[in-house]
């Protein structure tokens, strides 16, 4: 794959980086050329590979088109993407097995306990991704909303496990805008116990501010997102408007967090 475009956007007139997508067999040429990711120079912010298959399904929920059983199916398989790359960043120890044929396999375990806090309402819509792929684990709920005049989250509401402070928390959330709210919920975590290296924030869709502003913050809290978009507009949501949060829930809110 070509080498991506290294420059980031300081204004909204500057384009996003693309990139030649394609197998490994064709040639760049015989390639086409996709919009990918924002890079970010923060250590604790990982963006997904921008593999043909990731740029496909954020076009399939980009797109104004696509129906609300289609976006719902796409989005739900980068979370599931989002999901498996957070677990890869929680430790693991030895964990030697034995096999139907009675040969001993030296693999790992995680280390711990998890959860998912998902802020609310549209974090929501993750959770069925970390069901599939963790089975019963615990899920709590933040509710923090963005004053529409001063850009300012409020919490409202939080309902966690009550031993979330000995787990490792993933939270969810699927935009990240200013990164008000996330902050906020990474606040509410610490006041219930959990340190910030316990804590992985997964989102789809990032403005390079909230991800510098949040990274900055909590330098010990991993990010892991899909895309890193070009900037947030001068309503302080995310730009260009990556897709409506209303058909993952229809409680959720629009591009803001």
């Amino acid at each position: 794959m070509s080498k991506q475009n290294q420059q980031q956007p300081d204004d909204m007139t500057q384009r996003a980086p693309s990139d030649h997508l394609g197998p490994d067999y064709k040639p760049a040429d015989q390639k086409p050329t996709a919009t990918v990711s924002t890079k970010v120079s923060h250590e604790n912010v990982t963006i997904l590979p921008q593999t043909p298959q990731l740029i496909a399904l954020l076009t399939m929920i980009r797109d104004k088109n696509t129906n609300r059983a289609d976006f719902i199916f796409y989005s739900n398989r980068i979370n599931r993407l989002l999901v498996e790359e957070a677990l890869n960043h929680l430790p693991v120890h030895p964990h030697t097995v034995t096999t139907p044929v009675g040969r001993p396999y030296a693999g790992v375990a995680f280390e711990g306990k998890i959860c998912g806090v998902s802020i609310m309402r549209a974090g929501e819509a993750m959770e069925q991704a970390l069901r599939e792929c963790c089975r019963s684990v615990r899920i709590g709920k933040i509710l923090i909303q963005r004053d529409e005049e001063t850009s300012k989250p409020r919490l409202f509401y939080d309902k966690l496990p009550e031993d979330v402070g000995e787990r490792w928390v993933l939270l969810l959330d699927p935009m990240l805008a200013t990164g008000g709210s996330a902050l906020m919920a990474v606040d509410v975590l610490r006041s219930k116990g959990v340190p910030e290296s316990r804590i992985c924030f997964l989102n789809l869709i990032a403005s390079p501010e909230g991800a510098a502003n949040f990274a900055q913050k909590f330098p010990k809290v991993r990010i892991v997102t899909a895309f890193v978009d070009e900037g947030l507009n001068e309503k302080k949501y995310v730009s260009p408007a990556p897709f409506t949060i209303r058909h993952v829930s229809v409680r959720g809110r629009s591009g803001q967090a």
